[in-house]
């Protein structure tokens, strides 16, 4: 089983999202000891702003670099992704990897019928921490919503979400916020069902 682990938080060790993507995939590790975990973080390693010389494959380094991110997505069976809520929706480092692997023919193709997602049989976990609360489907919360779609659309039907919110209310707010977003990690049994 792999496991393809996706961090997009500028904060370093004070991201909450960084926290609990490493829970989660420690929780994973207890669980599956077979788990092959591929580590990506984007703000230390950023992708590029996709630009015309990435589509059109002008630059053969920038190829390469697409091509292997598409394929590490690919491979993954779960993919744990820290998406941390930076002015009411995702990292631009989340979104330029985003364009790496929403690709034509590999992840998703356009029939008669409309579009058709080809990267099903994988899960999703996003890590979303936030510094105000939204309910579900909340005006100006465009992170998750956007998420769920994306990965609809490449054929992904199954997304959860981790959420810690409240966080930039107070530190009190952050702390349980964070404490209460832990506390709905599945544990190991439930991920090994």
């Amino acid at each position: 089983m792999k496991l393809l682990h996706i961090d997009s938080s500028i904060q370093g060790e004070l991201s909450a999202s960084r926290a609990l993507t490493r829970e989660i995939v420690s929780r994973w590790q207890a669980a599956r000891p077979d788990v092959q975990v591929t580590y990506r973080d984007l703000a230390a390693q950023e992708l590029p702003h996709l630009s015309h010389k990435a589509l059109s494959q002008a630059d053969e380094l920038e190829a390469a670099r697409n091509a292997a991110t598409l394929e590490e997505f690919l491979a993954a069976d779960v993919v744990v992704i820290g998406a941390p809520m930076y002015n009411f929706s995702i990292p631009s480092q989340l979104k330029a990897w985003i364009d790496r692997i929403t690709v034509k023919g590999r992840t998703f193709r356009y029939t008669e019928r409309g579009p058709e997602g080809l990267a099903g049989g994988k899960e999703v976990i996003v890590a979303v921490s936030r510094g105000g609360v939204y309910a579900p489907n909340a005006p100006g919360e465009f992170g998750e919503s956007y998420l769920r779609f994306l990965f609809g659309f490449l054929g992904v039907g199954d997304v959860s979400f981790v959420r810690a919110e409240g966080l930039g209310l107070s530190p009190q707010h952050r702390e349980a916020g964070i404490a209460a977003a832990l506390a709905t990690i599945a544990g190991p049994a439930a991920l090994a069902a």
